[in-house]
């Protein structure tokens, strides 16, 4: 018996969505009361959050695209002005009306001229007949958008008079999107993250023909218990799965084990799997490298290049950046003075005494420093004059990208944004010696 149920679609339809959306059967099923029949009106719009990786974006693209319902998929980052947002929109219509491959490009300046066009491009009757829906993928990107843009998609079945549902797509809650202005409220449906027997079952059906389906799960269990208390993204367990599986499975393709033997695989990898604990969410090399490195006989625990990340290319104000930030998070804000300032006077030694600390800050982890303190730091550490530019503040944002800063505390209007240093001693260090900067000489710890 299909889990799914619904007059509109046929069984084998409903059937072949089961298997797509593993682990989100109570969300499709949702999705489905609210769409209704394909004549029905649907609700005006639908604010969709969750946690990053957490099928938000498949489960709508698989379920639009399984259903072959007319729809519109646009990411707000790439799409990231008003006016190539609703262009991209119009588009995409025009090619659902036309079913031309390359229709004529669409100039849309205001709201108003989307709203005309928009009711242009849907005059035909395939698409008056049925919903269109408008999905906005990363939603939380409208904030920056101009003020109407927001509420006017929350209400663009009403603007149109068309059978369009608006579908956001977004990590944040909507307390947090909703325009202080006021709109028209969206239906919220929330998409939990996966529990660790969802991922289970989810990587489990990624395994290879030529080995069983029992291995491979044994296989995603032992990956799961190494990775998942520190990343509970799937897409990124997913690429941690194909990449050290052939190591896994080496004493079996030598004859040296059989799939049952599990103790005896686990023993195989589990000192490679510690060293990928040093790559999540980097890609400091490619599979091809990692699968050399695997194949090199050093010493254990040592991965060349790996452990040292020589491989990380960042640029050039970037290290400095991430030294300046790593000095801020494990350095006391009183010492900047003894460091960074050259002529700082005589300052009494007891003061840099460590007597009454009982432990060092590196035991005690990273902590939290405003955006000002490191970007003061990075002037003083850096040679030629550095101005405040635009490229700066972008590379800090790409570093939080690459989670190599965390940002904390940026909701707080007042003191501004808050940061901490996500790397470690070693990483530190090697990105230090391609700038020819000695951080153990600026380093409290180390006095």
């Amino acid at each position: 018996m299909p889990v799914f149920k619904h007059p509109e679609y046929p069984e084998e339809t409903l059937v072949q969505l089961e298997s797509l959306v593993p682990c989100r059967e109570s969300q499709v099923s949702t999705l489905l009361s609210i769409f209704g029949e394909r004549h029905h009106f649907s609700f005006p719009s639908l604010f969709i959050y969750g946690h990053t990786s957490s099928g938000k974006t498949y489960v709508m693209q698989t379920l639009l695209k399984t259903l072959k319902l007319p729809h519109v998929f646009v990411n707000c980052i790439e799409c990231f002005t008003s006016r190539l947002l609703l262009e991209e929109i119009l588009q995409q219509l025009q090619h659902l009306s036309t079913k031309e491959e390359d229709p004529p490009l669409v100039s849309c300046d205001t709201f108003n001229d989307f709203i005309r066009l928009f009711k242009q491009t849907t005059m035909i009757p395939d698409l008056q007949n049925q919903t269109i829906y408008v999905i906005l993928d990363n939603a939380e990107q409208l904030r920056k958008f101009e003020a109407n843009i927001l509420p006017g998609f929350l209400r663009l079945q009403e603007l149109t008079d068309r059978n369009v549902t608006v579908v956001l797509l977004s990590e944040i809650v909507w307390e947090l999107l909703r325009p202080n202005t006021g709109c028209l409220e969206p239906s919220p449906l929330y998409f939990p993250d996966y529990s660790i027997g969802h991922l289970q079952k989810i990587l489990s059906h990624d395994h290879p023909p030529e080995y069983s389906f029992d291995f491979y799960a044994a296989y995603i269990n032992i990956l799961l218990g190494v990775f998942y208390p520190v990343c509970r993204d799937l897409k990124e367990l997913r690429h941690l799965a194909a990449l050290n599986f052939s190591k896994y499975c080496e004493p079996v393709v030598q004859g040296e084990a059989n799939e049952r033997d599990t103790r005896r695989l686990w023993k195989n990898i589990e000192s490679h799997l510690k060293k990928a604990m040093q790559t999540v969410y980097l890609r400091e090399i490619s599979s091809s490298q990692w699968e050399r490195l695997q194949q090199d006989d050093g010493e254990p625990g040592h991965l060349k290049g790996l452990s040292a990340h020589a491989h990380v290319e960042l640029p050039y104000y970037s290290r400095f950046l991430l030294i300046a930030a790593y000095l801020a998070s494990y350095n006391p804000a009183r010492t900047d003075k003894r460091f960074f300032v050259k002529h700082h006077g005589k300052i009494r030694k007891m003061n840099f005494q460590k007597k009454h600390e009982k432990t060092t800050n590196h035991l005690l982890g990273p902590k939290p420093f405003p955006l000002d303190r490191m970007l003061a730091i990075l002037y003083s550490i850096v040679d030629s004059r550095v101005a405040p530019t635009a490229n700066i503040f972008s590379q800090i944002t790409s570093l939080v990208t690459l989670q190599l800063l965390t940002l904390v505390g940026h909701d707080d209007q007042l003191n501004g944004p808050r940061y901490k240093c996500n790397v470690s001693l070693d990483f530190i260090r090697a990105i230090s010696r391609t700038v020819n900067f000695d951080i153990i000489k600026y380093l409290y710890d180390f006095l």
